[in-house]
């Protein structure tokens, strides 16, 4: 099974803010991106996540989808489907809060990451993790590309735990 995988970028690390990025990688490899257009109400931002993720309010205010779209086509592209994070900690807050302020339900899963993993891929995700970046080096800090690294790395630690079984 290779997971849906969504990853968030977001305006700052605490309660108070929310999501800015959201990205997502397919079964099949295709990625999906769209930065969000802040709510009204949302006004929190904190330069240490820009510096992370590169994104500058202003930015978002040119080329955001509002709230609302944005969560109407992660509705579209997703409906009924279990989707996963490897932050899910801290993504679902931000999911949550974006189809608050869109008005919307969600109409799909948000699961952490590890209920698919078995305790051996876990303890490997750092290694693994570390090798995929290495192969795969890009500058950029944003929700796609992460989320394709997360889903290669989940891949690759399945492999890995493979090979282990069979030397």
């Amino acid at each position: 099974m290779i997971p849906i995988i969504i990853d968030i970028e977001a305006s700052g690390f605490g309660s108070a803010s929310y999501p800015i990025e959201v990205g997502l990688v397919m079964p099949s490899g295709h990625r999906h991106s769209m930065l969000i257009k802040p709510a009204e109400d949302w006004t929190h931002w904190e330069e240490s996540a820009e510096a992370v993720h590169g994104i500058s309010r202003q930015t978002l205010q040119q080329y955001g989808r509002p709230v609302r779209e944005v969560a109407q086509v992660l509705n579209d592209l997703l409906a009924e489907q279990s989707t996963y994070s490897d932050g899910w900690v801290v993504d679902k807050p931000w999911m949550t809060r974006l189809f608050q302020s869109a008005g919307l339900a969600m109409q799909f899963r948000l699961s952490p990451l590890e209920q698919l993993m078995s305790e051996a891929q876990i303890e490997r995700w750092d290694a693994v993790k570390q090798q995929v970046l290495s192969e795969h080096r890009e500058s950029r800090h944003r929700a796609s590309y992460d989320a394709w690294i997360i889903q290669k790395t989940f891949l690759r630690s399945c492999e890995s735990g493979d090979r282990s079984k069979e030397a």
